[in-house]
């Protein structure tokens, strides 16, 4: 049943565990949803300090945007979100000197982007104050401990302080520690595999335009940004990624342009690269006792499909509508309907995109002639048959069976 938050008790209806997009989007969520009557605790050490803007981006699809709209916080970024409309897909070695595009994803103009380019840090702040706003009550540190009992969970955080609640939401990342104190186990493997990210300046517009170019070692996706910049996710293999941070900028950059092109100018490094390993891991099940887990503490995929944050954010309004839900009803926001309401939402849908993701990055990142032959037809094939391509449109959009708030409905 939800209750007032009692802040002296430090007693609340859901503790949100993690500071980053889905812990500060889930909190606001709930709030916005029913204000005083739901008490909302978020704990994170991120929260001592100001919020930080950098240039790293994510690409936000069209139903967490409309998520962001209902829950008036797109207002706040859209000046600094870039659309993207258009992409293109080829199959190439770094050093072939033509690169054929064997599949185009053609933007309407009279009809929404795919996706938009956010900047991650200034998405972050914008939730945050927003949060904050809202009624969120701050704890500036991590969650060391949990216990249950049939009333509620109690944590305890590493400044000492304990904080109740009927509901723990794990979104403290891929290395969550919620995650392993119920004994939650993660499936998966690593792939061998880093994603180096930088931001590029270059002298012509890109025009809106995405590009994803298949090469032996994995994808390099060029995504754009406000302005005359792109952000590059390179994927090589991890044996090679010192190999390449050590090298300097007039060597990085000679190494991006290769793959990169010059088909939009003169290219300029705006910052140093960083390398982030890539895996596959989906955790066996998405809750336990009056836990669940959210965002990268429940799944980890490959960004070769763009769907990490957003498939993260799906299982953000997914919780949010079982507990409001449950809320409005007075019942136990924690309780053991609740918590399956949201594993049947959210862990098949995981496992699928997980499937998908696995499958392509595994088809595409190699250099076998009749693999690449095969890949070569299908992605041609696909070019040319209009409802195909609609169709994954609409899946990247995420404009099927979708939580309330993902439709632009508020809870």
């Amino acid at each position: 049943m939800a209750r007032r938050a009692d802040i002296s008790n430090r007693r609340f209806d859901v503790v949100v565990a993690g500071g980053g997009i889905a812990g500060f989007t889930l909190a606001l969520a709930l709030k916005s949803a029913l204000g005083g009557r739901l008490s909302v605790a978020l704990c994170d050490p991120a929260l001592a300090a100001p919020a930080r803007i950098t240039r790293r981006a994510y690409a936000i699809a069209a139903a967490p945007r409309r998520m962001y709209e209902t829950l008036g916080v797109w207002d706040a970024i859209a000046e600094t979100a870039e659309p993207i409309r258009d992409m293109i897909i080829t199959d190439s070695r770094t050093e072939d000197p033509v690169r054929p595009v064997f599949l185009t994803f053609l933007g309407d103009a009279d009809a929404s982007p795919f996706a938009h380019m956010v900047e991650t840090d200034r998405l972050t702040a914008a939730v945050r104050e927003a949060a904050l706003a809202a009624g969120v009550v701050p704890f500036a540190s991590p969650v060391r401990r949990r216990e249950t009992d049939p009333d509620g969970t109690r944590v305890r955080l590493q400044d000492g302080t304990e904080v109740t609640g009927s509901l723990v939401a794990a979104c403290d990342g891929a290395k969550s520690r919620l995650r392993d104190l119920a004994g939650i186990p993660m499936i998966g493997w690593d792939y061998g595999q880093s994603g180096i990210v930088a931001t590029i300046g270059h002298e012509r517009p890109h025009e809106g335009r995405a590009e994803e170019h298949f090469m032996p070692s994995g994808p390099f996706a060029i995504l754009p940004l406000t302005g005359d910049r792109s952000s590059i996710v390179w994927t090589e293999r991890t044996d090679r990624v010192p190999m390449v941070l050590s090298l300097d900028d007039d060597e990085i950059l000679a190494e991006i342009e290769k793959r990169f092109g010059l088909h939009l100018g003169r290219l300029t490094l705006l910052d140093r690269p960083t390398a982030h390993p890539l895996s596959l891991k989906v955790a066996r099940r998405f809750t336990a006792d009056r836990l669940a887990l959210v965002g990268d503490a429940a799944h980890v995929m490959h960004p070769i499909a763009g769907q990490g944050l957003n498939y993260g954010l799906r299982d953000v309004a997914a919780l949010a509508e079982a507990v409001t839900d449950a809320a409005s009803l007075g019942l136990d926001v924690g309780s053991a309907e609740v918590l399956e309401t949201y594993e049947r939402a959210r862990r098949p849908d995981t496992i699928g995109m997980a499937v998908v993701t696995d499958t392509l990055n595994r088809l595409f990142s190699n250099d076998l002639l009749p693999v690449r032959l095969i890949r070569d037809l299908g992605l041609g094939l696909v070019d040319r048959m209009p409802f195909l391509k609609r169709r994954f449109i609409r899946e990247a959009a995420g404009s099927e069976g979708l939580p309330r708030l993902m439709q632009g409905l508020p809870l």
